[in-house]
């Protein structure tokens, strides 16, 4: 019997026995590259410090008993998580008997092979991984099969985080929703950014971790001492970088780019004045906190710049923790902290989500699709999220992260990471998000930069959104425009 934790009781994106959690955000692509490159070592250290010295499970039996099951071939990205995510295979495999083969890609290879395989009638994966706005994708072309399907009234355990319904589709709305969807994938990986600080230098400082963005700007008026340090970093340059990360930013607001699309209102709201006051307070935190030319900063200078010690604060995703716990690529080992993102003195803590979501094709056969459910439903017990934890992955049930676990400093990033999921969305849940992040990539970032006002360069946003959502015969509009 699989060992039992607490039951969940949390709300929003956390287990709960009522409705979905809030609409929707992306896990990006840049975002998922940059992370790849800059964590995969470590990552790869974490996994093989853990299974050095792996769970001693032979005598107890598998955590799940899933009887003896077809091998199947699961199609997924080279990710900082694949380590962790192999010892996991291979910790099934041994407790089992039952065989997976995996095949590995980089990032944009994990996609193109999904789309060849299962466009072509399917039958190469019996389980593909999938970033959350390709589900909407493959969703949409009805290529995945409904667990309940495989297996009549299956649904996750109530434990599993939901990641805002990312894993459920309902076919007449559209929309990736648990009402009245099906559940379609589950969460291997969720990924949100979060609030890096330094703990020693806030004490030194006499600082506590800011909660507010006013308190953010007064804690870089005390320890910003340029060039020598800077007291908060956000990426912002062009493109992914700087529509992800002023996400966060607009949905602590309350705000949105699309009034209510899950309901098939595409009216553009990117230009409130929710909005406006979200990049107002992003543009004045990255001038007056962060390096000189802040629209060209990327992920991979926050990550340098916080681990030698030059940056003492910044946003960053979760993925990127065990690059700081290196000491031979990290000054500052031992000294960072993570806490939600801070939010405005009327807004909430805003994130939007990241994951990766395990599917099953529709194309193969029963035995296929039961065995590559078999391994989903062992991969989301308690146990085995336990052991993916340690070894290095990011666990997607509630009952794991407020374990005891969650309690070994090596893991003090669980409760941030929890309390932020409380109210983290997905974001562009639809066909046209790809096409909405490069625009807003442009005009933030210009922004940014000085180039354009804030009011402007929302409003050009929202006339060149609304034509996007047009051409595809969405219901749309547009708010009134913002003062220029």
């Amino acid at each position: 019997m699989p060992r039992k934790g607490p039951r969940a009781t949390d709300t929003g994106n956390l287990p709960a026995d009522g409705g979905p959690a809030a609409p929707s955000a992306d896990h990006p692509k840049a975002d998922e590259e940059d992370s790849m490159r800059i964590v995969h070592r470590l990552a790869a250290l974490i996994a093989g410090a853990c299974l050095a010295a792996p769970a001693t499970v032979g005598a107890a039996g598998p955590f799940v008993d899933v009887g003896k099951q077809e091998p199947i071939t699961i199609l997924t990205p080279s990710t900082p998580w694949t380590g962790a995510f192999t010892s996991l295979v291979a910790l099934y495999e041994e407790q089992t008997g039952n065989k997976i083969k995996l095949d590995v890609n980089p990032f944009g290879g994990v996609l193109e092979k999904a789309r060849n395989d299962l466009r072509a009638g399917g039958g190469g994966y019996d389980a593909v991984m999938l970033d959350t706005q390709w589900t909407i994708e493959m969703y949409e072309g009805g290529f995945l099969t409904p667990f309940a399907d495989i297996e009549p009234g299956y649904d996750a355990p109530k434990e599993v985080l939901r990641y805002d319904d990312s894993g459920y589709w309902n076919e007449q709305k559209r929309w990736r929703t648990s009402k009245g969807g099906k559940l379609m994938a589950f969460t291997v990986l969720g990924n949100v950014p979060l609030w890096y600080y330094r703990t020693d230098a806030l004490k030194e400082a006499g600082i506590t971790p800011p909660r507010t963005i006013p308190e953010v700007l007064a804690s870089c008026a005390k320890l910003s001492k340029p060039p020598a340090t800077y007291g908060a970093v956000i990426r912002a340059e062009r493109g992914n970088g700087i529509r992800y990360e002023w996400s966060q930013w607009m949905v602590g607001r309350g705000g949105t780019v699309a009034r209510d699309p899950e309901n098939g209102d595409y009216t553009v709201v990117v230009n409130s004045r929710e909005n406006k006051a979200a990049l107002d307070d992003f543009i004045e935190v990255v001038r007056k906190c962060g390096v000189p030319n802040p629209g060209a900063i990327g992920q991979n200078d926050v990550i340098q710049l916080l681990s030698t010690g030059k940056a003492l604060q910044g946003q960053l995703v979760l993925a990127a923790w065990a690059n700081f716990q290196d000491p031979k690529k990290s000054a500052v080992v031992g000294k960072l902290d993570v806490a939600p993102i801070p939010r405005a003195p009327d807004g909430r803590n805003g994130a939007v989500i990241g994951n990766w979501n395990y599917a099953i094709p529709k194309a193969i056969g029963p035995a296929r699709k039961k065995a590559a459910l078999a391994f989903a439903k062992w991969m989301m017990s308690y146990d085995a999220q336990i052991a993916y934890a340690k070894a290095g992955g990011i666990p997607n049930r509630v009952d794991v992260l407020t374990s005891d676990l969650a309690r070994d400093p090596a893991y003090r990033w669980m409760p941030a990471y929890l309390e932020t999921l409380k109210t983290a969305k997905q974001e562009l849940g639809y066909l046209e998000g790809p096409q909405v992040e490069q625009i807003l990539g442009l005009r933030l970032n210009q922004a940014v930069i000085g180039e354009l006002s804030s009011g402007k360069a929302l409003n050009l946003a929202a006339q060149e959104i609304r034509d996007v959502f047009d051409k595809n015969k969405r219901r749309t509009g547009l708010l009134a425009p913002l003062p220029e």
